[in-house]
Parts: structure tokens; C-alpha cells; sequence
């Protein structure tokens, strides 16, 4: 992993992030950014999230893969600020083991101090594997940095392998489904009083929800029917760089290819 996380490989940056819009259902308008992370690597080429998370948080490479990631995030920020691009916060993975980490918070105060930007404009993505792990120092911790300003969102809720009673003991913002969840619409009235039930229980906990994986207009007509106010999937966007980020203006469309 040392060699995965250095700063440049031939020419590009060794981490990358590409973003994508979470758009609020209600009024089409682009509320979020969210990112996902690649590696450029010397010898495997591009690699994706799930080529290497695992890998890193074994290695304990996670602390230096992180920082890099919300380096780039906040620089991010300040591009998007300076382009006008319309976005509420921006999302950066945050691994659960860096909320055990000593200085998590201090690090994480003093990288948005000195790029000036605002807590309120990051949201860290927590993965929900996260549900699995018995530490009772996480939650604290967590509760500490959203005092902050900071939001966070667990992601992959939903999913086959996803306590979802676990979800209690984390004070988040917001909870993203996992696209496992927006398939079940529309198969029948019991798959759809069970997302209906799901999105109950987020809103009920005080959390907003996010469905992921949504690709048409009906899917988001039904959860916006099932008082779920944010989605993401194709319908709004792909993941693309960062040189495509356009301004408001740009025929409202944040996120296009030119």
C-alpha cells in the first residue's frame, strides 16, 4: 500500500476523487456532492474502492490513505466555491477505525483550518460496516466531531449484511441505502411497505434518508412518496472528475461532460 498512497504515479495524482450529485427529489435541485475515491497505481492500474479499502484498514494505511482523501476534498471545496458549483457539503469516506484514532479530531480541525474551509461543508461517509463492530469509544467520538459542524452519513444501509438495529447507538445525519433497497420498488405492495418501513425507521431516528442506485423518474416519484427526500444513481449523475464540476448556471446541470 506504501507505494498506492504516494502523492503522484507517473504524472497523476496516486489518489483521485471522482464526484457525483445527490439530488433533493422534491425539486430536482443538486444538494450534495458525493465522492468516491480510485487509486493510481504503478503497477494495477486503476483501482477501485473495493480493490482496496480492506486492504489499507488491515495495513493501517488507512490514516495516510484518509488524510490524503480529505486533503483533496477540502482543495475541492475551495475550486467549487470559486466556480459557483451549488453544493450543501461534499462527502469524503471516513474508515470507522480513524474514529478510534488518537488525534482523529485535532488532524481533522487543523486540515480545514488551513485550506479556510467550513465544517459544515464536509460530510464524512461512514461505511455501515461499521453497525458490526462493538466499541463504544466510536459513537462518542463521532458525537464530538458533529458538534463540530461536521456531517456524517452511513452508507450501504440496507444491504443483506446490515444490522439494522445498530443504527441507533450513531448519531448521523444522514443514512444512504444501498441500491439493494431501491430495487425491491415496485415488485409488489410488500416490497414496497418494506422500503416504506425502512425509510420510516431513518426519519425516526432523526436522520435524513438517501436512496442510492435510483435510475428512473418513477423509482424517486415513489420515494418521495415514501417521504425519503434525497436520492443519487444514475437518474441524477455519474461520477465523473473534477474538471467537470460546472457552475449553477450552466443550463442547471452541475455535473456534465464538455
Amino acid at each position: 500500500m506504501e507505494q498506492e498512497t504516494r502523492t503522484n504515479v507517473n504524472g497523476l495524482r496516486a489518489v483521485e476523487l471522482y464526484f457525483r450529485i445527490i439530488r433533493e427529489i422534491a425539486s430536482g435541485k443538486a444538494s450534495f456532492l458525493q465522492t468516491q475515491t480510485r487509486l493510481n497505481t504503478p503497477g494495477l492500474g486503476v483501482m477501485m474502492p473495493e480493490a482496496f479499502r480492506d486492504v489499507a484498514e488491515i495495513t493501517n494505511q488507512y490514516v495516510n490513505l484518509f488524510e490524503l482523501e480529505l486533503t483533496q476534498a477540502l482543495e475541492s471545496c475551495v475550486v467549487c466555491t470559486e466556480r459557483d458549483v451549488p453544493f450543501d457539503w461534499m462527502s469524503v469516506y471516513m474508515p470507522s477505525d480513524y474514529l478510534r484514532h488518537p488525534r482523529a479530531e485535532h488532524k481533522i480541525m487543523e486540515m480545514c483550518d488551513h485550506f479556510k474551509v467550513n465544517s459544515n461543508k464536509i460530510c464524512f461517509a461512514l461505511s455501515s460496516k461499521l453497525l458490526v463492530q462493538s466499541d463504544e469509544r466510536a459513537p462518542e467520538v463521532l458525537r464530538h466531531i458533529r458538534n463540530r459542524g461536521f456531517h456524517f452519513m452511513l452508507t450501504g444501509f440496507g444491504s443483506n449484511s446490515c444490522p439494522l438495529m445498530k443504527l441507533s447507538e450513531y448519531e448521523v445525519d444522514y443514512v444512504m441505502m444501498s441500491p439493494e433497497v431501491t430495487h425491491f420498488l415496485g415488485k409488489n405492495e410488500r416490497s414496497d411497505g418494506v422500503v416504506r418501513s425502512l425509510i420510516e425507521f431513518i426519519n425516526e431516528l432523526g436522520a435524513s434518508p438517501v436512496a442510492d442506485g435510483v435510475v428512473s423518474s418513477r423509482q424517486a416519484e415513489k420515494l418521495y412518496e415514501f417521504n425519503c427526500p434525497y436520492c443519487a444513481g444514475s437518474l441524477t449523475g455519474n461520477y465523473v472528475q473534477r474538471r467537470y464540476l460546472k457552475k449553477r448556471s450552466d443550463d442547471d446541470k452541475t455535473l456534465r461532460k464538455v
